[in-house]
C-alpha cells in the first residue's frame, strides 16, 4: 500500500521504516533535508515538500502527519487540506489533545477528506517489536488502511480471526476516540513509571548512612531490577528499559532527574476533574514530576533512564 509520511522524528522515522520492511511504498517529507535523505536510503521515496508528497500518491491518498502536538500539527494538516482531494485521508498519529481531533474532523469532512487519529505507542523500539495503536476514525475508512494498521503493529502483516486488538491494532471509536484513549495510557504510564522509581528509591537507599547500621542491606539494584524481569508479576518492558539502564550504571549519575511531562498526563487529569472521576495515583505521579524539576532524588533519576529508554526523551529544563 501506498502512504505519505510527514515528520521523520524518532517515531515517524522507525515507522516509515517499518512500512519500507513490510512492502508498502512510503513517501517522506521532512524539514531536515538529512532525515528526508537517510529515509531515501532506507528505500522510502522522498518529497521536496507537502504538495510533491500529495503529486507522489495516487488518489485516494493517505497522508501520516508524525509531527508535535500544536502549532506544528495543526498548520501542516491546515496546508494538506488543501492540497488533498475528496476522499484522500489524513492520519494524526502524533500526541493530539483529542478535542482538536473532533474539530479538525469537521473541517476536513466540509472539504470530503477523511481524519483518522491513531494513538501510537511503542516508543524508540517500536522500530523492530512493532507499535500498539489506537484508531479513531469512520469504520470504512479504518478498514482500508488496515493493511497499514497490521504492518506497523507487533503482529505483523497476518490479521488474526476476530479483533485485531491481539494483534496489537484496534479501531476504538469515532474521531478523537484514538487519542482519549492514548491519553488515558499515558495518564496509566505515569502512574507506572512513578511506581517503579519509587520502590527503587526504596532499595536505593537500604544502606543509607541515615538507616541503624544493623538494618543497612547492602542491595543491587540493577540485579534486582534484572531478576524481576523473569517471572515476578511486576516484569514489564519498563521495568525492562530501567534494568537496561542500572546494568549499565546503577547510580544513573549521568541522569538529572528533572522529569519532564508532556500533554497527555494533564490532560487525563483535566478530564477526570470535568467529569469528576478520581484519579490519585494519576494525579500523585504528575505532581512527582513537577516537584522533580525543583529537589531531585534517585527516584527522579529511575524515571528519566525510563522516558530515555522508551522513548528517546531527554530530560526537562529548569524549573516548572
Amino acid at each position: 500500500m501506498q502512504i505519505g509520511m510527514i515528520g521523520l522524528g524518532r517515531m515517524g522515522a522507525n515507522l516509515a521504516r517499518r512500512l519500507i520492511k513490510n512492502s508498502h511504498n512510503v513517501v517522506v517529507h521532512d524539514q531536515s533535508a538529512a532525515a528526508v535523505k537517510a529515509l531515501a536510503g532506507d528505500g522510502a521515496q522522498p518529497a521536496s515538500g507537502l504538495a510533491d508528497v500529495v503529486k507522489q500518491l495516487t488518489p485516494p491518498r493517505a497522508v501520516w502527519v508524525m509531527l508535535p502536538a500544536g502549532e506544528a500539527t495543526e498548520s501542516t494538516i491546515a496546508k494538506l487540506t488543501d492540497l488533498l482531494d475528496a476522499g484522500d485521508t489524513i492520519i494524526d498519529g502524533g500526541n493530539t489533545f483529542w478535542k482538536d481531533d473532533l474539530r479538525r474532523a469537521r473541517e476536513l469532512k466540509e472539504r470530503g477528506v477523511h481524519h483518522v487519529d491513531v494513538g501510537t505507542s511503542g516508543g524508540v523500539l517500536g522500530a523492530t517489536s512493532g507499535y500498539c495503536l489506537m484508531i479513531g476514525g469512520d469504520k470504512d475508512v479504518v478498514a482500508r488502511l488496515a493493511p497499514i494498521f497490521a504492518a506497523l503493529s507487533p503482529g505483523g502483516d497476518a490479521l488474526a480471526k476476530g479483533s485485531s486488538a491481539s494483534h496489537g491494532w484496534l479501531h476504538v471509536g469515532p474521531n478523537g476516540a484514538g487519542h482519549f484513549v492514548k491519553m488515558v495510557h499515558n495518564g496509566i504510564e505515569y502512574g507506572l513509571m512513578q511506581a517503579y522509581a519509587e520502590g527503587f528509591q526504596i532499595l536505593a537507599e537500604a544502606n543509607d548512612a541515615s538507616v541503624p547500621e544493623a538494618e543497612r542491606l547492602p542491595l543491587k539494584v540493577d540485579e534486582i531490577a534484572e531478576v524481576w524481569r523473569h517471572g515476578s508479576i511486576v516484569s514489564s518492558r519498563l521495568l525492562d528499559v530501567t534494568a537496561t539502564a542500572l546494568s549499565q550504571d546503577a547510580s544513573l549519575k549521568d541522569f538529572s532527574g528533572k522529569v519532564d511531562d508532556t500533554g497527555e498526563g494533564r490532560w487525563t487529569i483535566q478530564t477526570a476533574i470535568e467529569r469528576a472521576i478520581p484519579v490519585m495515583t494519576l494525579t500523585a505521579a504528575l505532581y512527582a514530576r513537577f516537584r522533580s524539576r525543583r529537589d531531585v532524588n534517585f527516584a527522579d533519576k529511575v524515571l528519566s533512564a525510563m522516558r530515555k529508554g522508551f522513548g528517546g526523551h531527554g530530560e526537562a529544563k529548569g524549573k516548572s
